[in-house]
């Protein structure tokens, strides 16, 4: 079970960086938790497309250095990685947009049951973010 775990998480990556929101859609529970870093909890699907929509707005972003870490139960992972971003469109409440580029380590928490990601957990520091994008 662990290889399909990686292989799920894999293809929510791939999905990603093919810009291929449904795709990333189609592997997620219908009752999805998100948890944003530094942010709130959001649940379900439609809420994730929302905040995906959101993304793609204000922000292009490409992952590497990708490595899936999977529990030997097949009921979790971990993801670490590193983010290249743009950062498009002021989001609000952060610095304003300049098209400001962006090289971050990031890392996810997932929950999987049924062969679908019930649970996104994002985590990256912020204060580097913003350092990067000239806020401080």
């Amino acid at each position: 079970m662990p290889a399909n775990v990686k292989n799920l998480i894999e293809s929510y990556y791939a999905a990603f960086n093919a810009g291929q929101p449904q795709a990333m859609l189609d592997l997620l529970s219908r009752d999805v938790v998100h948890d944003i870093n530094q942010g709130k909890r959001e649940i379900g699907k439609d809420a994730f497309a929302a905040f995906l929509d959101h993304m793609n707005i204000s922000y292009r972003e490409r992952l590497t250095d990708i490595v899936v870490m999977p529990a030997a139960d097949g009921t979790r992972a971990a993801a670490e990685f590193i983010v290249h971003g743009a950062y498009l469109r002021t989001d609000p409440g952060l610095p304003e947009a300049h098209g400001q580029n962006y090289v971050l380590p990031a890392g996810a928490f997932f929950e999987i049951r049924d062969g679908l990601i019930t649970r996104v957990t994002n985590y990256y520091n912020l204060e580097n973010w913003l350092n990067q994008v000239g806020a401080k």
